[in-house]
This record gives structure tokens, C-alpha cells and sequence, in this order.
């Protein structure tokens, strides 16, 4: 039984408004039961294939910096690496909140999938954007001391409220950004979204485990005065609150708002 059909027997209608908001949940449960059911290899494949292209952003970001000194103009350009990650359709580890628990929830895959989805895809991100920031770094060694003071300004940050709010803020930005994105059907629209998402990450230093964590890896590449401890000491707390206000924030207000939608898809569920 599909879930038009039992929303149908369910008695569901839906005005034009709440027909767009249905259509985009299921884009959204259909998107994430196929993330989630992804291989192992898949999953490490699209995961580098995703730290690759964020770091063609952090390159970009570097360049407009150095050149500017504007971090609001380099937040900008670093935005190419959200536009690839769209339009290649790769993973980011932060990106896989609202998407993957929304079709979790809907009983389209398993916690342990999500497990597996989020560990693969954050080791390979790490991974792959270490080796291209080492490529950066040794193609472009002007860029060297940019990359050691935006580096220094995340591990000399204390763990104190600013940089909670900092991760938190991050967490959300960037899952809102994913659900603007699963709002619209138009292409340029979901450019705008990642553009959005781009200058308000990057050029406001929010605190991101992912795209900083390449800034950082840079830095070390460049001989920055300071380690892989220094690094993870800022990398786990930044990693957590990146997922509390992506999930918190953003993903648990969305299913609240799609409450019967989610009941209808777990009926359909048991009854196939």
C-alpha cells in the first residue's frame, strides 16, 4: 500500500499549502531511506568525495581573504564549495540531520543505518579534506599565513558560552540551509540557499566541525605553532553542539510541524 493511498483512507486532505509541505516531506523520507541504505563503500565514497569539495570552498575563501582582508567576501566565495557539494550531490556530515532522521523516524530505515551513515561519512569528510588542504598548501604556499591565523582563531577559543552558541548556531544554520533547499524544485533556488548558507558560516566564523576542521588541517600543513591535540580539543565539543543545534533546533521543530505526516508514512510502513 503507498502512502497516498492510506493518507486517502486515513481520511487526509490537505489545502494547496499543506500539499507543498506533504510533497516536500516525502522528497525528504525518500531522499533519506536511499542515503541510509547506501553500502559501506558508498557511504566512505561520497563522505571523501564530500570533504574534497567543501575544501575547494576553504581554497576559494583563503584566496578572497589574503587578497581583501574581507572574512565577509571570503564567506562569499567559499560558498563554491556548498554549490559543488549540491550540485555533486555528495555527503556532509553536518548535512545529515534533518534528511536521514526525518525517514528514521518515519520507520523508512534503521538507527543503526543512521549510525553508519554518520560515522562513515565524517571520518571520510576529515580524511579527504586533510589531503586536499595539504594539496592547497603546497600548490598555493602564499596562502600559508592566512591559513595559520584563520586556524588560530578556532583553537585558541576557549570552551566558554560564545563558542557554544557559535556551534549551536552553526548546527542550525546549515540544516536550515538543508531544509530551504528541500523546500524548492528550482535549481537556482537551492543555489541561493547554499550561498546563504556559505557567507553565513564562513564569513561570520561560526564554529563548524567540518569546514573549520579543514581551515585548522591547512594551518598545520602550513607549520602553525600548534598540534592534532590542539585540533581534536576544539574538534569533539565543536562536533557535538554542531549536531544539537541541527537536530534540536531545526530537525526535531520540523517533525513536530509534520506530526501527522510522520504517522501517516509509519502506517504506511505496517502495512506493507
Amino acid at each position: 500500500m503507498d502512502l497516498a493511498q492510506t493518507r486517502a483512507e486515513l481520511g487526509h486532505t490537505e489545502a494547496p499549502a499543506e500539499d507543498e509541505i506533504a510533497e516536500a516531506f516525502d522528497t525528504i523520507v525518500d531522499e533519506g531511506a536511499q542515503r541510509l541504505h547506501r553500502t559501506w563503500a558508498e557511504v566512505l565514497a561520497t563522505g571523501l568525495a564530500g570533504g574534497l569539495e567543501v575544501a575547494t570552498g576553504v581554497l576559494a575563501l583563503f584566496a578572497v581573504v589574503q587578497e581583501t582582508g574581507s572574512h565577509l567576501l571570503g564567506g562569499l566565495a567559499f560558498s563554491i564549495g556548498f554549490i559543488a557539494l549540491l550540485l555533486a550531490r555528495s555527503e556532509l556530515f553536518t548535512e545529515g540531520f534533518l534528511v536521514p532522521v526525518t525517514a528514521v523516524v518515519a520507520r523508512r530505515a534503521s538507527w543503526p543505518q543512521l549510525g553508519k551513515l554518520w560515522g562513515g561519512t565524517l571520518v571520510a569528510n576529515l580524511a579527504g579534506g586533510w589531503l586536499f588542504m595539504w594539496l592547497v598548501v603546497t600548490a598555493f604556499p602564499q596562502y600559508g599565513r592566512t591559513a595559520v591565523e584563520s586556524a588560530t582563531t578556532f583553537v585558541d577559543a576557549p570552551l566558554d558560552l560564545r563558542a557554544v552558541c557559535l556551534a549551536l548556531l552553526a548546527g542550525s544554520t546549515l540544516t536550515l540551509m538543508t531544509r530551504m533547499q528541500h523546500g524548492t524544485t528550482s535549481d537556482p533556488a537551492k543555489i541561493v540557499a547554499a550561498v546563504a548558507g556559505g557567507f553565513l558560516l564562513a564569513g561570520l566564523s561560526m564554529f563548524h566541525s567540518i569546514l573549520d576542521s579543514l581551515i585548522i588541517f591547512a594551518g598545520l600543513h602550513a607549520g602553525a605553532p600548534f598540534g592534532y591535540g590542539d585540533w581534536l580539543a576544539w574538534f569533539w565539543y565543536t562536533a557535538l553542539l554542531n549536531m544539537a543545534g541541527g537536530l534540536l533546533v531545526v530537525t526535531f521543530l520540523r517533525l513536530v510541524r509534520a506530526k501527522k505526516l510522520l504517522e501517516q508514512e509509519r502506517a504506511a510502513a505496517d502495512a506493507s
